[in-house]
């Protein structure tokens, strides 16, 4: 009969028989039990299957004794204090075998602090014999091994003892392109593994404790800057019985001459090489290859490395002897784009006069120039006074001889000196943005040259060294700001200090608002969105700072590598 049969009896006073649950005899031992898919008890499954099999039960964890971080790899560094939530989870992620199972709860057993062990009971559950369900519960022991992270390893570490050292050199007169090459360093953390960085006249020495960092150091330089290299050793110490020499290698890297805005005169070879371009030209952009600019043809190139140091070139005009113009007329030859032609520029024919003769002689200039996009009547604009120039160059007199005619300016920015010169009479002169940099050791050679020019005084209308550092980094902080495409590829911070700045001179610039804004509103600067959160600065990062997990970087919009 049905069980629904039975439901509906008791009402008619039918008998309705009691339901009990039937029980079966262990196949093993014989125990009264329940019936199951294996028709086993349970002592006697966990005798047959172990479903802690493949699971490891001893694991070895690095932990680094100095700021108490363990490893988890390959290569990040985790803090966690004992018994915590954190590593607890790190503790069960570091046991192989664990995803064939169902993790149902882990917790810490307790053990001596100086043990260097650390045991975690997890409890797991598997499919056995007949899809049944088996609940196992084991214990797996942590050996804790001391190992010194990267981090604590060169902060203890001696800066005497290196093994490689490469010597970065540029022979130039200001240090705009260190500027730019301590950002992708930063950027790209490519000093993770240097010992000590030393400033040195002319440049920079990175020191390390491996060769091999050494060379992926340099390997990092050939994709930022165009460069040279040669490598020298030195045997420092050898055993005789077992063959082992040991030696310092030491390897001197130059770095091209040339910079961004530098006038250049190509030989005629390799401007032939280049399509006939030139030859005067203008470098508009370095990378690890050159682009030249020809600014009277719009006609551009670009200089591999390796093709610039078979023919090495020298700027025949450089930042330092830019001058300031102002724009009396312009008009635009040709519209951008074209072929052989870069887009980003326009070439116009401007009538110029010198600001420095503005208002005390008739005396002006005309220059075609690719900043056509740019200038327009009123504006300023640096480029090189060619006219009044003593150039000493001789592929320029071979040129010359040949039939080139120079032009009397060339220009090759708009200059933005004069609004910023309001600005910063107004108290508008703190930036939104600033910039990580090195930890740089002053080399004793450089330090006493600093104090000797310090204690000298200062006579003339020339400024000191200490004076043109910094107008060298203001200058790359306005690249930047008027360069897009350098600012893509360096790490840009918001200043935490920039709100309460503002707030305070907030009712003074509204004030002067309404008379500024036309004046000076079309100054480059650096949208907000592209601005970087710094964690150490906002205190997320804490645990990395305090105990150098930042490696050499630090803060500062003004402090930079060379400072």
């Amino acid at each position: 009969m049905e069980p629904a049969m039975f439901a509906a009896a008791p009402q008619a006073g039918t008998f309705m028989p009691h339901q009990t649950q039937g029980h079966v005899l262990c196949c093993l031992c014989g125990t009264s039990i329940t019936p199951n898919p294996t028709n086993m008890c349970v002592n006697c499954i966990r005798t047959q299957v172990d479903i802690t099999e493949g699971i490891q039960k001893q694991v070895t964890v690095l932990w680094c004794k100095s700021c108490g971080r363990y490893l988890q790899p390959p290569k990040h560094w985790l803090k966690a204090d004992l018994e915590s939530k954190e590593l607890l989870t790190y503790c069960i992620k570091r046991v192989r075998g664990l995803s064939k199972v169902k993790l149902v709860d882990a917790a810490f057993v307790w053990t001596e602090p100086h043990s260097m062990r650390l045991k975690v009971k997890l409890t797991i559950q598997g499919e056995v014999l007949n899809g049944a369900i088996l609940q196992q519960s084991f214990v797996v022991e942590y050996v804790v091994e001391r190992y010194m992270c990267p981090t604590c390893n060169r902060q203890n570490a001696n800066p005497n003892a290196w093994v490689a050292c490469v010597q970065v050199r540029q022979h130039v007169s200001h240090k705009r392109t260190f500027f730019f090459l301590e950002q992708l360093i930063l950027k790209h953390s490519a000093d993770e593994s240097c010992v000590n960085v030393k400033e040195m006249h002319e440049g920079v020495d990175f020191y390390f404790a491996n060769r091999a960092h050494a060379i992926k150091f340099i390997d990092f330089l050939q994709t930022a800057v165009p460069i040279r290299y040669r490598h020298d050793k030195q045997l420092v110490s050898h055993d005789v019985h077992t063959s082992n020499y040991n030696y310092k290698y030491t390897f001197s890297v130059e770095v091209a001459p040339l910079c961004k805005d530098d006038l250049v005169c190509l030989p005629a070879k390799l401007a032939a090489s280049l399509g006939n371009i030139g030859p005067v030209v203008v470098v508009t952009r370095v990378t690890n290859a050159i682009t030249l600019t020809d600014p009277l043809s719009l006609r551009q190139a670009v200089l591999e490395a390796g093709a610039y140091w078979r023919n090495p070139l020298k700027p025949m005009m450089g930042s330092r002897q830019l001058t300031e113009f102002y724009i009396l007329d312009s008009e635009v030859v040709a519209p951008t784009g074209g072929y052989g032609h870069n887009p980003k520029w326009a070439l116009a024919s401007c009538e110029v006069a010198r600001a420095a003769d503005f208002g005390s002689n008739d005396q002006t200039f005309f220059a075609r120039t690719h900043l056509g996009h740019l200038l327009h009547a009123g504006d300023s604009a640096v480029g090189y006074d060619v006219a009044n120039a003593n150039l000493v160059d001789p592929e320029l007199e071979k040129a010359v001889h040949k039939g080139l005619t120079l032009p009397d300016v060339v220009l090759v920015r708009k200059s933005y000196e004069e609004r910023r010169r309001r600005r910063r009479a107004r108290g508008d002169q703190q930036r939104a943005w600033r910039l990580k940099r090195l930890a740089v050791d002053v080399g004793e050679e450089e330090a006493a040259a600093q104090k000797a020019a310090a204690q000298q005084p200062h006579h003339g209308r020339g400024m000191s060294s200490l004076e043109q550092e910094q107008a060298d980094l203001e200058r790359f902080m306005q690249e930047l700001e008027e360069d897009p495409d350098m600012r893509a590829r360096v790490a840009l911070y918001r200043d935490p200090n920039y709100q309460a700045a503002s707030a305070a001179a907030a009712p003074r610039q509204q004030a002067a608002m309404s008379d500024t804004d036309e004046e000076d509103g079309d100054v480059p600067e650096v949208p907000l969105e592209e601005l970087l959160d710094d964690l150490a600065a906002l205190g997320l990062d804490e645990d990395e700072e305090e105990h150098g997990g930042g490696g050499r970087h630090g803060g500062g919009g003004g402090d930079a590598m060379m400072e």
